[in-house]
């Protein structure tokens, strides 16, 4: 079962940020998710796997996850331990594969105005608020949806439709 409140240290990213920068291409032959998950963001950073902690939260612009539909960048994110990737917006297709992976996306468009590198962000899913809890500035988070709720509280949509088979 999903917190309704996810809350963890940020790492910031920008616009676009590409399926490739998120699971390098490089990598696709590799079908071991916690090798998957030690190559997660490796296109977009070169600090994020030495400063990453687990249940940290990934905090981006618009358009997070375009490019190419494969799930690889989703389950390098989710075996990552990646709390909740917050951003402006999402490409249509990751966002359905990081839902069904069972890993939060929490669509927030003013996130850049609270989002400071290394505060710690509390998203909070009833009061719909992303908080930085240094400034105690707040910004307006998306709703999820009661089914996809369903889905990230299975723990991904396998464990959804077939909770034997997860």
């Amino acid at each position: 079962m999903i917190s309704r409140i996810i809350s963890g240290k940020m790492h910031i990213f920008g616009n676009n940020i590409d399926t490739d920068q998120i699971y390098p291409g490089q990598y696709l032959d590799v079908t071991d998710h916690n090798e998957m998950a030690s190559h997660c963001l490796e296109g977009a950073s070169d600090t994020f796997a030495k400063e990453f902690v687990k249940g940290d939260i990934v905090v981006a612009g618009t358009n997070f996850g375009c490019g190419s539909s494969r799930e690889n960048a989703a389950i390098a994110l989710k075996v990552k331990g990646v709390g909740a990737v917050v951003a402006k917006s999402f490409a249509r297709i990751f966002y359905r594969n990081a839902f069904n992976m069972g890993l939060p996306l929490i669509v927030c468009p003013n996130i850049d105005e609270i989002a400071v590198k290394g505060d710690e962000l509390i998203i909070d899913m009833d009061q719909q608020l992303a908080t930085n809890s240094r400034t105690g500035k707040s910004a307006y988070i998306e709703p999820i949806s009661e089914y996809a709720m369903k889905i990230l509280n299975a723990g991904g949509i396998k464990s959804l439709i077939n909770p034997r088979r997860s």
